[in-house]
């Protein structure tokens, strides 16, 4: 009975104490020459079930060796994911998995050995476990693509850990861990959400650090026709140069104002700048500040934002009025 409780104890230092309590107990009746006599009367005690006679001694015994290898299975799937887990020369996201699935591994060895040593015949659930596989597959039918597309991930390694990524909804963030299900990812407003799997390889996925963190952005604004188009030059390369997430290292990655579109009521600018490494990971920060450089640069040259408006011009408006004259007439 020890034995169950040292199984269910959570703290390790009170499971240490109730294997040694055990320990102690049955030296002790050995000691006092009580332990022959105790199992002989436990052996003695039985119950006999159609043509199977179960004694305590069995029962008891059975009970003790399934909670001990119960224990170790999970001891040693533990230790296995974290072996895996600690070894640099793995991806971590495949020694996850691994180590997943090598604790699966022990923790079903160990309850076939529980189920072999409580006296189980394992046979006789063969039609039993196939009703209960095909039940199962039902259930999971939508749990398995998931995995698969876990194990694709991790092979093709277009998705790793730390990785900064925005999904098709628009959501982005770095991933922190793959699991056999799903993928955790933080967002910056330090939100975890679990992303099933199979996202990653049915819909499409933007990856800002597969192979090179620098990117470029895009920029938009606009000013009011007759402005000076060297004034607005000068105000947006000031305004990218004040800006802490503009890459400048680079002569051919300078920052450029191109002016793309003729718009109904204004001439439509785009600033263009390369980015640093660390802005790769905050893009709602990024266009913000940039946007707020560029507002602080057309106010100080005095470059008016228009607001949309249309002119209505009427030609011809005489014969008009004598046609609703001629009608207003008609209709007294």
């Amino acid at each position: 009975m020890g034995a169950f409780a040292a199984y269910g104890l959570d703290n390790t230092g009170l499971r240490v104490a109730a294997s040694l309590l055990n320990a102690w107990t049955l030296a002790a009746l050995h000691i006092f020459q009580l332990l022959e006599p105790l199992t002989t009367s436990l052996d003695a005690a039985a119950i006999t079930i159609g043509d199977n006679r179960f004694s305590f001694l069995r029962i008891l015994t059975s009970f003790v060796v399934a909670t001990l290898t119960l224990w170790l299975g999970r001891v040693t799937g533990d230790a296995a994911q974290a072996q895996l887990r600690g070894n640099t020369r793995i991806n971590p996201s495949m020694a996850g998995i691994l180590g997943q699935v090598a604790k699966i591994t022990f923790v079903a060895i160990a309850v076939v050995i529980a189920l072999s040593a409580i006296g189980v015949n394992l046979t006789a659930l063969t039609v039993f476990s196939g009703v209960l596989g095909v039940g199962i597959g039902f259930g999971l039918q939508t749990i398995f693509p998931n995995f698969i597309s876990g194990v694709i991930i991790l092979f093709e390694r277009s998705v790793k850990v730390g990785a900064f990524i925005e999904l098709q909804s628009g959501m982005t963030g770095q991933v922190q861990e793959i699991s056999i299900r799903s993928t955790l990812i933080t967002t910056n407003d330090n939100v975890d959400i679990l992303v099933p799997n199979e996202e990653f390889i049915k819909a499409q996925v933007v990856n800002w650090t597969l192979k090179e963190t620098q990117r470029r952005l895009r920029v938009p604004f606009g000013v009011a026709y007759g402005s000076d188009k060297e004034t607005v030059r000068k105000a947006g390369l000031e305004a990218a140069a004040s800006v802490q997430w503009t890459d400048s290292r680079r002569e051919a990655r300078a920052p450029q104002v191109w002016l793309v579109e003729f718009g109904d009521s204004s001439l439509n600018f785009e600033l263009v700048v390369w980015l640093a490494d660390e802005a790769v990971n905050r893009p709602a920060k990024v266009q913000a500040d940039y946007n707020w450089a560029i507002h602080t640069a057309l106010e100080k040259y005095d470059l008016e934002i228009p607001f949309p408006q249309r002119d209505v011009n009427f030609r011809n408006s005489e014969p008009v009025r004598v046609e609703l004259l001629e009608k207003s007439v008609n209709s007294d």
